[in-house]
Parts: C-alpha cells; structure tokens; sequence
C-alpha cells in the first residue's frame, strides 16, 4: 500500500495535480488558500488586491511579532476598498471560491481532506468531489490501516479563518481515539516540531494531541502548519511524528508505503 501526504498546497494546484501519481491514496492535511506568500510577497488574495509593498510591510509586521500594528495596516486597507462599497468578505469569498474551484478539481481519486487554519470549511461541500472524502474528528480504513483526521488551528493572534479552542481541538482529539496514522494540520505541543526558522517564531502546537500521541501510541502523527520547522521529525513514545512539508514550496508529497 502506498499514501501520498501533502499539506500546505497554498494554491499550487499544478503540482497537486501530480501528487497522487503511483499512490493507491492521496492524504491532505489542509491549508488549500494561498491569502499571502511569505516567500513570495507578489503571490496570494493579499498582495492581489493591495499590491507587493503592502504585502512587504506586513510580512515585516507579523514576523516582528507587532500585530496590533499588522492588523491597523489591514484595517486601513480593508476600509479604503470598503469606501469603493465592494465588500470585504465578497471579495475574499470570491477568491477563495477561485482557488478551491481549481484544487478541489486537481484531487485525484481517492483523496481523504482535513482542513488548514486558513481554510473555510463551510465552502468545501460545494467542492469536495465524490473522490474526496472529508473528515474531521473522524477516522477511515485506508489499506486495512485506521486513520484519524482532525483539522484547523489553535487561536492565535492571526486571527486566520479556521481557529478553534483548546477545548474543542481536545474533544475532535479525543473523538477520533486510537488509531494507526494520526493526521491533523497543526502539530503536537513540541517546541522544535513548531518553531518556523524563517518566520522567526513558534507556532501553535497542540498539548491534547502531544498527549494523545504518549497515550495511545499511534505508528505515526502527520502533519504541517509549520513550513520551515527547526526540526522535521521527532519519536515521542514509539511514534514517529513527521511535518509532512510546505507543499506548495517543494509540489513533493510525503510517501507512507506498508
């Protein structure tokens, strides 16, 4: 049996399109939106409709950690296309629904989806095809394997679309149990899986999923959220814990083979 795993597409639906080639399954781990590129400022919803400079300046604010001053910057723009009386939430809607439109199409078949932090789940029904299987907080027999999926982030001063609490990212934890190949988007509370070298600051990882990995002891815990860890992989309890990559840096999948 052989599983592709990406995450972290941020648009790149041309290398998407081949991610499942020689697999018997492709596994995603959410983050489909690209709203800004922080490799490439000229790249995603943010700059297409603010332009490069003021995608720089904010890059530069969120790495700085001065969020408060990152979020002023928005509010300013965001108010000056509101006074042009196009809405704000039409027109990232429509972006987005751009975007999912053309990765949604790339999935191969079978696909089984979480979602990222920066994804709107109530979009994905309209273009989940009958190949693509959505789960969250929820498990699926893939080649005689028990795989758990549990989608979104943690809040966070990013305020991004798909934040959820501790509590309710601990209860989709506990939901899915005991299970072979643990898949979510963000990682488990491990300051080396969540330190981003190039962001320059740690991401939110999850305590209750840290916790279910020593407890229950899966074979693996997949995932990403992180797109330049300090470190890749690490064993906690006999679980091998894997960030599964930035996909849409490296259009390379991770390959799962038993």
């Amino acid at each position: 049996m052989r599983v592709h795993v990406v995450s972290d597409v941020h648009g790149n639906s041309r290398d998407l399109a081949a991610a499942g080639a020689g697999a018997d399954a492709l596994v995603c781990l959410g983050d489909l939106v690209l709203f800004l590129d922080y490799a490439d400022h000229s790249r995603g919803i943010f700059p297409d409709l603010f332009g490069t400079a003021n995608a720089d300046a904010l890059v530069e604010l969120r790495t700085a950690r001065r969020f408060e001053e990152a979020r002023a910057l928005g509010r300013r723009l965001w108010g000056e296309l509101d006074r042009t009386g196009v809405s704000r939430e039409s027109v990232i809607e429509g972006a987005v629904r751009r975007q999912y439109a053309e990765l949604f199409s790339a999935f191969p078949t079978p696909t089984y989806a979480t979602y990222g932090n920066v994804d709107i789940p109530r979009l994905w029904p309209e273009y989940a095809g009958p190949g693509t299987t959505v789960l969250d907080g929820q498990r699926v027999e893939i080649g005689g394997r028990v795989f758990g999926f549990v989608g979104g982030g943690l809040i966070t001063p990013m305020r991004t679309p798909y934040e959820i609490s501790d509590e309710e990212y601990a209860a989709k934890i506990e939901a899915v149990g005991e299970v072979d190949v643990l898949c979510t988007h963000i990682p488990p509370d491990v300051p080396e899986l969540c330190y981003d070298t190039v962001a320059r600051r740690f991401e939110r990882g999850s305590a209750a999923l840290l916790h279910a990995i020593r407890t229950t002891r899966p074979r693996y815990s997949l995932f990403g959220h992180v797109h330049q860890p300090l470190v890749r992989r690490a064993r906690i309890e006999g679980t091998e814990c894997v960030n599964v990559g930035h996909f849409n840096a490296t259009g390379t999948p991770y390959v799962l083979e038993w």
